[in-house]
C-alpha cells in the first residue's frame, strides 16, 4: 500500500515536472518569439520612416558662404534632409547661364554642421543639374533656392540667378521656389524671412503641387512684427533705367561700371512691387513658358505668311 502510494506520487511528480518543463520552453519559446516581432517591427518602422524623408535641395546665387542660405538651411532643416549644393562664389545676375568650355568641379564642404553640402565651380543652375545627377541620383522632393541678399521682384525674375536655379529644378518637375530679402547688407537680419520660408516649405511637401510649381518669393526688410501677412501678386512692370558710368584706368582706357534707377511703370494693387512696398511677402507664381498666346492667336489671325 505505501509502495503504491510512493509510486502514485512519483508518477505525479515526474508529470508536474513534465508539465512544467514544457510551460517552461512554451514561455522561452513565446518570449523569443515576442522579441523578434518587436525587432522586426522597430526595423520595418525605420525603413518607413527612412523611405518617407523627404528631400529638400538647397542652393543659391550668392555662394555657399553667404549668410542667406544659412538661414534658409536652418528654416528647413526640421522638415527633412536636407542636401546643399551652391556655388563656391558670388553668381548674382548670371540668370540661367550654363557651364559648357570647362569641366565643373565639385567639392565636399563642412559649412553646415550636420548637413551634406558640396560647392560646385558653376553657375547655379550647374549646382542643380549635378546635384539631381551625381549626388542624390534622383529628383529631390522640393528644390529651394536663396534666401538672397536683395530683391528679385519684377523684371529682376529674368536675371537671377536664385530664380533660374529654382527654375531649372522646375523645369525637370521638381517643386522649387526661390527666396529673396529685400536687403542688400551682409549683416541683414533674416529671422523673419525663416519664418515665411518654413511655412511655404511646409506646404509645397505636404500639399499636392503642379507638375512645374515655382514661386518667386519676396520678403521685406522688417522686422517680423511689422510684417502684413503674404500676398499672392502678379509680376509688376517696372525695371532699371540703367547708365554705364564711364571710367577710365591707369592706362588711359575706358572702362563702364552699370548703374541706374530701378522705376516702377506699373500702378496696380495686385503686383510684387506694390505688396513688397506695403510690408506683405510677396508670392508670385512663375513659369517658364514664354509664349505670348495672345499675340500668337492674333498673328495666326491677322499676319500672312
Amino acid at each position: 500500500m505505501t509502495s503504491t502510494k510512493y509510486e502514485v506520487r512519483s508518477t505525479l511528480l515526474r508529470g508536474s515536472y513534465f508539465v512544467f518543463r514544457t510551460s517552461y520552453f512554451m514561455y522561452v519559446l513565446y518570449f523569443v518569439l515576442c522579441t523578434c516581432l518587436s525587432i522586426l517591427q522597430v526595423m520595418a518602422k525605420a525603413k518607413k520612416e527612412k523611405k518617407e524623408e523627404k528631400i529638400i535641395l538647397v542652393t543659391n546665387d550668392d555662394s555657399i558662404s553667404a549668410p542667406g542660405i544659412k538661414a534658409l538651411v536652418e528654416a528647413v532643416m526640421p522638415l527633412g534632409r536636407v542636401v546643399v549644393v551652391a556655388p563656391d562664389k558670388p553668381q548674382s545676375g548670371m540668370g540661367h547661364a550654363i557651364t559648357i568650355g570647362q569641366p565643373l568641379r565639385l567639392v565636399k564642404s563642412n559649412q553646415f554642421e550636420g548637413v551634406e553640402a558640396y560647392t560646385c565651380s558653376g553657375t547655379p543652375v550647374d549646382c542643380v543639374k549635378l546635384a539631381v545627377d551625381k549626388i542624390l541620383h534622383r529628383k529631390p522632393d522640393i528644390c529651394l533656392s536663396g534666401i538672397n541678399h536683395g530683391a528679385n521682384h519684377s523684371i529682376n525674375v529674368i536675371y537671377s540667378g536664385t530664380m533660374s536655379a529654382a527654375m531649372e529644378a522646375a523645369i525637370e518637375s521638381i517643386p522649387s521656389a526661390g527666396f529673396s530679402l529685400l536687403d542688400y547688407s551682409v549683416e541683414a537680419d533674416f529671422e523673419p524671412s525663416k519664418v515665411y520660408v518654413r511655412k511655404i516649405a511646409e506646404q509645397m511637401l505636404n500639399k499636392k503641387t503642379e507638375k512645374h510649381f515655382l514661386l518667386n518669393v519676396n520678403i521685406p526688410a522688417v522686422p517680423e512684427s511689422l510684417i502684413k501677412g503674404v500676398k499672392v501678386c502678379r509680376q509688376a512692370y517696372a525695371k532699371y533705367e540703367e547708365d554705364f558710368d564711364e571710367r577710365k584706368d591707369p592706362h588711359g582706357r575706358n572702362y563702364y561700371w552699370l548703374t541706374g534707377e530701378f522705376v516702377n511703370f506699373d500702378k496696380g494693387r495686385d503686383t510684387d512691387v506694390w505688396a513688397l512696398a506695403n510690408n506683405y511677402v510677396s508670392v508670385v507664381p512663375v513659369q517658364f513658358d514664354l509664349t505670348n498666346y495672345t499675340l500668337k492667336q492674333k498673328l495666326e489671325n491677322n499676319w500672312k505668311f
